[in-house]
């Protein structure tokens, strides 16, 4: 329907999401994202009808076996499409945890004691300790700290610690506290200069504009499903001469079957299947918006990752400015998004008040919300912030509107 340099519709994406009309969540604003996101209605969809006449072991030549195989095939081959990889470089395991911890042991058999691991204190736990329990085995493991006048990991201090002794480097690709936009692509390129592995964590980058792999030459990448509109799974990437020579982590039949080899127990089928949902409202979306039909899956995701970073800059960039001009409030990274320098995943905290106060009070006027330290301890820590109280997080994604953030800023000025 629309031309080129439009808005996102935020009232059509907003009717794709059966929880604004919900009883017990419409009236609220939602700002947990980070934590998990809402999911449209195609993938209700598809998990109700694979539910409902496919639940059955798949692969088999009867009907139902052969739609559930077809479709767990199809949602692996979309989602490879859409961040620009191949189809056996991807696997989809529970989450993003399981899916490190096993990678880490497959990758183990890499190192010969003193070789060296860097980690950064800005990740997730989820990239962190699965690198770091390779010291049980010899490595030595470095730290890349981020700096504390502006909360960003330099690369300057990447050249420094980096040498021919690394094999491995696990970095986030968007911290979930900070919020800043890692430049992955750089990272790779000095780690690979001394063929270094690098593990880059999308978890907190993904639902903000899904990654071209490729484009980014990273080795291995991972994300969140249930963050990026889908079930509680997670995607990892690896290159294809990688994963072949790493050793099995399945059942011994399976030796050479990658990437099966390190995704023990397989995918869950009906989540998987319900992968397709998500492309199916992407690619709705970009028709809503767009009306070229001769284009690639991964340039429809480039043009609708467009509209969603302008639309998130337009609706966080207020918040930012808030939090900023607040003296009583501490915020965590840049106060404003430029071209997607950073996500709108917004921490803070208060020197009057605890976490905890803030939060319960923004629930009092539905805002939904909470105070953690979100499985980044370590961060935290580095800042100095009690690690039981945590910082409060808004969490934003495209489906957000401005009426969401006048609510948050009218319920802060309030408290």
């Amino acid at each position: 329907m629309a031309q080129e340099n439009i808005k996102l519709d935020i009232d059509y994406v907003r009717s794709q999401f059966p929880a604004f009309k919900d009883p017990i969540s419409k009236d609220w604003s939602f700002f947990e994202n980070a934590g998990g996101s809402y999911v449209p209605k195609n993938v209700i969809d598809r998990l109700t009808e694979f539910m409902t006449s496919t639940k059955v072991q798949p692969y088999a030549e009867y009907p139902m076996s052969k739609i559930a195989g077809d479709n767990m095939d199809k949602a692996t081959e979309l989602f490879a499409k859409m961040i620009n990889a191949k189809n056996n470089e991807i696997l989809i395991g529970g989450s993003t945890s399981v899916n490190l911890y096993v990678l880490s042991n497959a990758l183990k058999d890499i190192l010969s004691p003193g070789d060296e691991v860097i980690v950064t204190n800005q990740d997730h736990e989820a990239n962190i300790s699965p690198w770091r329990r390779l010291g049980d085995y010899g490595a030595k493991i470095i730290e890349w700290k981020f700096n504390l006048n502006d909360h960003e990991l330099k690369i300057s201090e990447l050249e420094k610690l980096i040498n021919s002794k690394t094999k491995i480097l696990a970095v986030t690709h968007c911290s979930n506290i900070v919020g800043s936009v890692n430049n992955l692509k750089q990272i790779c390129d000095i780690a690979h200069q001394y063929n270094v592995i690098v593990i880059g964590d999308g978890v907190s980058y993904a639902p903000h504009g899904f990654p071209n792999v490729k484009d980014l030459d990273v080795d291995f990448y991972t994300f969140s499903l249930y963050k990026t509109y889908g079930p509680h799974l997670a995607l990892l990437y690896g290159k294809e001469e990688i994963l072949k020579n790493l050793p099995n982590q399945n059942h011994e039949f399976l030796q050479g079957q990658y990437p099966y080899t390190i995704n023990p127990g397989g995918p869950n089928h009906e989540e998987l299947a319900s992968l397709i949902g998500i492309y199916e409202y992407f690619d709705n979306l970009y028709f809503h918006h767009f009306n070229n039909t001769k284009i690639s899956i991964l340039e429809k995701i480039s043009k609708i990752n467009n509209l969603i970073s302008e639309h998130e800059q337009e609706i966080a960039n207020p918040i930012l400015n808030y939090l900023d001009s607040r003296k009583d409030l501490n915020l965590i990274g840049k106060n404003k998004i430029t071209d997607k320098n950073r996500a709108p995943t917004i921490s803070f905290y208060s020197n009057k008040k605890s976490s905890r106060e803030i939060s319960n009070n923004l629930h009092k006027y539905k805002i939904a919300t909470r105070n953690d330290n979100f499985y980044a301890w370590r961060c935290l820590n580095h800042l100095g912030i009690d690690t039981d109280d945590g910082v409060v997080r808004l969490s934003m994604t495209h489906y957000n509107n401005k009426q969401d953030t006048e609510n948050v800023l009218s319920a802060l000025e309030k408290i």
